[in-house]
């Protein structure tokens, strides 16, 4: 889970509850990579309980994401099916600013592998998905998408989509 979730209140019965809703969000996929949560993407901000009513902050990759809409919905129906929710608040907050190093380690590995997307992570070198090589270098920072950008690799000269 996100380390930055919390819970305002920390008395024993509403961990319980904010554990199932933690749960409940890892299994929302981003619309944009199926089989990767909005929890694993670093989307997930904070998660207040209160009895019934439960608020999620997310934080979008860019604020003009056309998948924003589907994901707060998507948050919005899993977090309302945990037992004892009666009352649901998704929000997308400006800070903090979402970067790729929010992104899971494991879930880097799997964009990479099932979409051939690399993740550029500030500081550290950027993998060709495709052939494994640290030789990416930028063709154009814009992308399909504006939370993307273009490379190509020197190794396989394939271009690739990286995620910024």
């Amino acid at each position: 889970m996100n380390r930055s979730a919390v819970c305002d209140r920390p008395d024993p019965a509403a961990f319980g509850q904010q554990n199932a809703v933690l749960a409940a969000l890892a299994g929302v996929d981003d619309p944009e990579y199926p089989g990767v949560s909005i929890v694993e993407l670093g989307l997930l901000e904070a998660v207040r309980v209160d009895g019934p009513r439960v608020e999620v902050d997310l934080v979008p990759t860019f604020s003009g994401c056309p998948a924003l809409a589907f994901i707060a919905a998507d948050a919005e129906a899993a977090v309302r099916a945990v037992d004892g929710v009666d009352d649901v608040t998704v929000r997308f907050v400006s800070t903090p600013v979402w970067g790729p190093e929010r992104i899971a380690p494991g879930a880097r590995v799997r964009i990479a592998a099932d979409f051939a997307v690399a993740v550029a992570v500030p500081g550290r070198p950027t993998s060709c998905p495709v052939c494994g090589a640290a030789a990416l270098v930028e063709e154009s920072m814009f992308g399909p998408v504006r939370c993307r950008s273009i490379r190509r690799c020197r190794a396989c000269g394939e271009r690739i989509e990286t995620i910024r």
